[in-house]
């Protein structure tokens, strides 16, 4: 459990301190309008109204207190990117910024940001990947090079342990977990777990190998 603050409570924002929380988090949450947050307020640890340009404002939430830091604010870069900069300098251990063009992440980054996320373009980019491979019902990009995919085992793999598949030395892919019907997805399967028909297969692979591996599928 880690604690974190969420400035910022826009609809990526909201979608961000519900999914923090769920994971056990303590959430603090601040905006300048409190109808914003009045979905999240019974939930979250704490909530507050302000507006963080203001430096006075910030000092007020003990920032160097909490774990990780969101900047959410989608709308007024300028602001987004002060924040960022005063957040840092207050002791900010971890600032997450959110930007929406390579421009912005640059300014971010030269002003205290340590990451900066692109929601809409992840997003982008994951459903392009996704719709322009048959048999991916799933996919999450890690890199330039690799990514993991959810896809249907071959049916040369199905009856068979994962061991017996031989995947890995075969296929250069590595099976992270098995998607079951009607059962609990099973994480990091072991090598003498089954293949079944019907199941998804979570595997991780390099591009170029996924592309070979599913003009088999």
């Amino acid at each position: 459990m880690k604690s974190m603050l969420v400035i910022g409570i826009g609809r990526f924002g909201q979608h961000l301190t519900a999914n923090l929380l769920d994971l056990g988090n303590d959430v603090m949450i601040i905006d300048m309008d409190e109808k914003k947050m009045e979905g999240l307020v019974p939930y979250a640890t704490n909530a507050k109204i302000g507006d963080c340009t203001n430096p006075e404002v910030l000092k007020s939430l003990g920032i160097g207190n909490f774990d990780v830091i969101f900047i959410c604010i989608g709308t007024n870069f300028q602001s987004s990117l002060e924040i960022t900069s005063l957040v840092k300098e207050m002791g900010g251990k971890h600032v997450v910024s959110k930007a929406t063009r390579d421009i912005q992440a640059k300014f971010l980054l030269r002003n205290g940001a340590d990451e900066v996320i692109y929601p809409e373009k992840d997003i982008a980019e994951n459903c392009a990947a996704r719709f322009s491979m048959d048999n991916v019902f799933d996919y999450i990009e890690l890199s330039g090079d690799y990514g993991i995919y959810e896809i249907s085992p071959l049916a040369e793999w199905v009856g068979k342990t994962i061991r017996e598949s031989n995947i890995a030395a075969r296929y250069r892919v590595t099976i992270l977990g098995i998607k079951k019907e009607t059962e609990e997805s099973q994480i990091m399967p072991s090598a003498d777990d089954v293949i079944r028909e019907g199941e998804h297969l979570i595997v991780l692979a390099s591009h170029e190998t996924a592309k070979r591996l599913l003009k088999q599928l």
